[in-house]
């Protein structure tokens, strides 16, 4: 597993500024910048409002109706929000050569701004246009191109710094939609180093990009390593590949009558989901039940404790009932295990199948969960559903009823289950702490780019140190030590039997 990358954190003294390590050293002169966002800056830099060091235009543009697969690239706004931070090396959308007389041509160092968001704090979003073919962008967008000299890329890493961000934010207007105006961003204040000094701080900048990305990415292969093997381990338990109370295989085993399920051991019943579930259509006629929501990722939870605005119906009357221990499943996205039992009573959406144990089921809820999530069973549910793949399938209550399900003895469900719990322990564990590993590192990267942007950081004495040849644009997986990839398995085996 990499270390992290040889960047201390900044500590957090009075004024935001803190103990440096010993090449990140603040400057020895500063001078307060008037701008109550950006602090004191070294006594060298100028502050200047965007528009004193270039000019800002509005960008028009078409619909997304034009959009082609290849032609010449298009930066929407949204864009700006979904795919380009602090630059913009390649676009993700294309228009034809005829339609480009609707947009506004962009060039290379144009600062792109996004006119409209969901969020204040998200308004006016930016990054720098890198693109050094003929690019365009479309409408609701504001476009900055200075007219004195700078480095691009560092407009790209302060225009969206977080002091810059902040003053953005306030000059954002609007309730349901947040709007921001050219005539408002001409009074963003920006430090401007000198010119060579710019390039330092993008040299330094680029470089620590790199490493950090490639240790937070470091991170999420560990934390998807993890759902993977915590994906085999249920899978080989509930399906009977593996015997929780010996720690090995069943002695004897069965031909299951089912190509896809294979043999199970021999005292296991397999039988048709009809023989454990029922379907149950009961409507609210109030609609003020609790509205559960149904993903592939949490299974059956309360909608109020997600972060979901769109697709709110508005009355709930109509919906399905549900009740503790009812089996939900979301039918246009079965194929991606989008189910599950419900722990509580509530109200699910018309379009969604309800299913409650027989009084005579032996199959335990818990049990239910885990099995019917694995890949077997997915692979099932898209075998049986209909429509338009993938998006657009349906797992019909036919269809369903008639899958074969594994019902170990009750006591047996009880011991998998316990089983399973028991090694997700070590494993959730070290996820959350990865996770809370690779949150600290991004909050540490924002105040990274902040620090040095804003002159609260020397990094010349640290830029002129690096190596030749590291170039803004690589972007590779691993280092050039590779540790992390040649030694992956090994890394997530260790260290999950160090948190277990």
């Amino acid at each position: 597993m990499p270390d992290a990358p040889s960047l201390q954190r900044p500590g957090h003294g009075p004024g935001g500024v803190g103990r440096m390590t010993p090449n990140l050293r603040p400057y020895s002169e500063m001078k307060e910048s008037g701008v109550e966002e950006l602090g004191a800056v070294p006594a060298h830099w100028e502050v200047r409002k965007l528009g004193q060091i270039g000019r800002l235009s509005k960008g028009s543009g078409g619909s997304k109706e034009d959009e082609v697969p290849t032609g010449c690239p298009c930066v929407r706004y949204g864009d700006l929000y979904t795919s380009h931070r602090h630059f913009i090396q390649d676009s993700r959308s294309f228009v034809s050569s005829e339609k480009t007389r609707d947009y506004t041509r962009i060039q290379y160092g144009d600062v792109l701004f996004a006119a409209s968001g969901e969020t204040i704090d998200e308004i006016g979003k930016s990054a720098v246009n890198l693109i050094r073919r003929k690019a365009y962008c479309g409408g609701d967008i504001i476009l900055f191109r200075a007219n004195r000299q700078v480095d691009t890329r560092f407009l790209g890493y302060v225009t969206d710094c977080r002091p810059t961000v902040i003053q953005k934010a306030r000059m954002g207007r609007g309730i349901t939609v947040m709007h921001i105006y050219g005539d408002r961003l001409k009074h963003l204040s920006v430090p401007l180093p000198p010119v060579s000094e710019q390039t330092a701080i993008v040299r330094f900048l680029g470089y620590a990009d790199r490493r950090i990305r490639q240790y937070m990415r470091g991170k999420e292969k560990l934390i998807a390593l993890l759902e993977e093997q915590r994906g085999v381990i249920i899978e080989t338990v509930v399906t009977g590949k593996f015997d929780v109370r010996t720690g090995a295989p069943y002695e004897r085993y069965k031909d299951s009558g089912t190509p896809w399920v294979g043999k199970v051991p021999e005292h296991w019943k397999v039988q048709a989901a009809k023989w454990f579930f029922r379907e149950i259509d009961e409507r609210s006629e109030s609609g003020t039940e609790e509205l559960l929501s149904v993903s592939h990722i949490t299974g059956v939870t309360p909608r109020s404790q997600k972060k979901v605005t769109m697709f709110r119906a508005e009355s709930n009357v109509g919906d399905k009932l549900c009740q503790s221990g009812d089996l939900v499943v979301n039918t246009m996205w079965a194929w991606m295990a989008a189910l599950g039992i419900t722990r509580q009573s509530g109200i699910v959406s018309p379009s969604y199948a309800v299913y409650r144990p027989h009084p005579s089921s032996e199959l335990l809820g818990s049990y239910a969960d885990l099995l019917l999530r694995t890949a077997p069973y997915k692979s099932e549910y898209m075998c049986r559903s209909t429509g338009i793949r993938p998006s657009r399938l349906r797992l019909y209550p036919d269809q369903f009823l008639s899958i074969k399900l594994l019902c170990p003895p009750p006591e047996e469900q009880y011991q998998i289950v316990e089983f399973v719990n028991q090694a997700s322990l070590g494993m959730q564990r070290l996820k959350e702490s990865l996770k809370k590993q690779h949150t600290e590192m991004s909050g540490f990267h924002t105040r990274l780019i902040a620090d040095v942007v804003t002159g609260k950081l020397d990094v010349r004495e640290a830029a002129a140190a690096l190596p030749e040849g590291d170039d803004l644009d690589e972007d590779a997986d691993d280092g050039p030590q590779g540790t992390f990839a040649r030694n992956f398995e090994e890394s997530v085996t260790a260290l999950v039997q160090s948190e277990a």
